[in-house]
């Protein structure tokens, strides 16, 4: 049975930092394509970045480029996400996944940038 388990989620203001963790099971972690996506209040999902299986290759939405980092650790079964200078349009619930379009994904972790 496939798991994707986020966490580190919260509230931050603006321009702080946060790091996601996703821990896998039921799968072969080192061996997929990973993703995270994220859904805004009131929006659809929306691909936010991925990371092919070694970690070697790795792109962003342009809405994050420059600000977000991928990563994952494959004797961990583990994604994160580095998240600095954070935005108020940054806020909603952040899921990782095993598709770009987030259909297989986890329950995800909220994230709020507000003052």
């Amino acid at each position: 049975q496939v798991q994707l388990v986020e966490s580190g989620g919260g509230l931050v203001q603006p321009g702080g930092s946060l790091r996601l963790s996703c821990v896998a099971s039921g799968f072969t972690f080192g061996s997929a394509w990973m993703y995270w996506v994220r859904q805004a209040p009131g929006k659809g999902l929306e691909w936010v970045s991925s990371i092919n299986t070694s970690g070697g290759a790795r792109s962003y939405a342009s809405s994050v480029a420059g600000r977000f980092t991928i990563s994952r650790e494959n004797a961990k079964n583990t994604l994160y996400l580095q998240m600095n200078s954070l935005k108020p349009e940054d806020t909603g619930l952040y899921y990782c996944a095993r598709d770009r379009s987030g259909s297989d994904r986890g329950q995800g972790t909220q994230v709020t940038v507000s003052s």
